[in-house]
């Protein structure tokens, strides 16, 4: 498998960041005197573009910048390592190494706190670089990022695929023509992964290994 390329999601494909970013939302809501929807309603925010789902919840797209302020001061003091990876995942990522020639992580969330997460789990010897978001805005859309890296990184589209749990993933992979997996211990489930195009589902973490070497 030499020349290969895997590219990871981060939320909800290597950590489970649902007690965070849930309970973030809900204090940003909250400081807005906004409607608070359930937590597994919540749930469905994690791997789309964050300021997108406040604007679509909200009244405006300036409540939505608000909201997004308020969302990262709790996640910056409290949220970020309310956090954990997957079961497995470290092994997973190990036999993963050993037949991958670069492994990166392309996530919508932003690299200020992509990287110390990726860092804080001792994850970041497993991968060449973590590109996200920026603060300001930029990346936030998956397929917009993931042009970015391809270009950046001259993948080869026959050789690389990205793996992840949401839809998201799974279409920006597709407009780069990319392979994808989708996984299924996050956020998103079988019919939305399929539906989006993934080439393949992954059911549990140890099986992922064994899927991307049958790309």
């Amino acid at each position: 498998m030499t020349g290969r390329t895997a590219l990871f999601d981060l939320d909800g494909t290597l950590t489970n960041p649902e007690l965070g970013i849930t309970s973030c939302i809900a204090f940003a809501l909250e400081h807005l005197r906004a409607p608070v929807p359930a937590r597994d309603e919540l749930k469905g925010w994690i791997g789309a573009p964050l300021k997108a789902s406040f604007a679509e919840h909200l009244s405006s797209e300036a409540m939505a910048e608000e909201a997004l302020t308020h969302y990262r001061r709790r996640f910056v003091d409290i949220g970020m390592f309310e956090n954990e990876p997957y079961p497995g995942i470290h092994e997973a990522l190990g036999a993963i190494r050993s037949g991958f020639d670069r492994m990166l992580v392309v996530t919508s969330k932003p690299t200020a706190f992509a990287r110390p997460i990726i860092e804080h789990f001792a994850m970041g010897d497993y991968f060449e670089e973590i590109h996200g978001s920026e603060l300001d805005g930029r990346n936030t859309d998956k397929a917009e990022l993931m042009a970015r890296v391809v270009r950046q990184h001259g993948l080869d589209s026959r050789s690389t695929t990205m793996i992840g749990d949401r839809r998201f993933d799974v279409r920006a992979a597709r407009a780069e023509g990319l392979r994808s997996i989708g996984v299924l211990w996050g956020f998103g489930d079988r019919e939305e992964l399929t539906s989006a195009g993934a080439d393949r589902i992954c059911a549990t973490v140890p099986e992922l290994p064994a899927a991307l070497a049958a790309d």
